[in-house]
């Protein structure tokens, strides 16, 4: 209920006439049936636009911290992100990431849509990152199509660290449903994993028209921390699997 309240009459209607967003391809979006929603990640403002456009309701894989923080700051935080339907996942990886897999296969065995961000954080510069393989293994264990989805302009108006959003039209392309189905079976195979991840990005990169550089986007943040340039240009240290 809190989900569709604020879309319809709290939040959404002020996006609406701020940001006047635009989108592309809605009707990629199946009408009924489970699919994953993968998106670049440019800003914190990607999680309100891409509900906002989009006419079901889409779950989230939030990182847990929106959850267990303490005072009345936490209990705000976790009671609004529970209240829109988002569920928390541990991204330290091994055991916690087998955990968000069978999460996210439990949602989209329910029928519904699933939005994630293959890059697992933001953008720190607004260029397109290396996916995880997470999303591989979820779309061909719960065999369903994934559907690349390309936020333009957020980076823009809310870049990492920027609190108050700058006013300015923000857009979404949302590509064909990649059918994977080629794949079933192999779910635990690495290789097969990466290919269908790296055939993800190049949708992206394509639907987005934004650079991409083949590193994690945790690493890249660490670069930019250390004084590196991080762009299409940069010479980068090998990739890290």
């Amino acid at each position: 209920m809190l989900y569709w309240f604020l879309k319809y009459w709290v939040i959404g209607p002020w996006l609406r006439v701020l940001f006047r967003p635009w989108v592309e391809g809605i009707d990629h979006v199946p009408a009924q049936g489970p699919a994953i929603l993968a998106s670049n990640h440019l800003s914190f403002s990607d999680s309100f636009f891409l509900p906002l456009m989009v006419r079901r309701p889409i779950t989230f894989l939030a990182k847990s911290d929106y959850f267990t923080g303490r005072g009345i700051k936490g209990l705000l935080t976790k009671a609004f992100f529970a209240g829109v339907g988002q569920v928390p996942i541990d991204r330290s990886g091994g055991r916690a990431s087998e955990a968000a897999i069978a999460t996210a296969t439990r949602i989209l065995g329910q029928g519904s849509l699933l939005g994630i961000y293959p890059e697992g954080t933001r953008s720190p510069n607004g260029v397109l990152f290396r996916g995880k393989t997470g999303l591989a293994r979820m779309a061909l264990e719960a065999r369903v199509p994934i559907l690349p989805v390309a936020m333009i302009g957020t980076f823009e108006i809310q870049p990492p660290g920027v609190i108050k959003p700058r006013l300015r039209r923000v857009g979404i392309r949302i590509g064909p449903p990649l059918d994977f189905s080629r794949y079933d079976g192999l779910e635990d195979d690495r290789f097969i994993l990466r290919s269908v991840t790296d055939e993800v990005m190049y949708e992206l990169m394509t639907l987005s028209g934004q650079e991409y550089v083949d590193i994690y986007a945790s690493r890249a943040k660490e670069l930019i921390a250390a004084g590196s340039p991080v762009d299409a240009r940069s010479t980068l240290p090998d990739r890290d699997d």
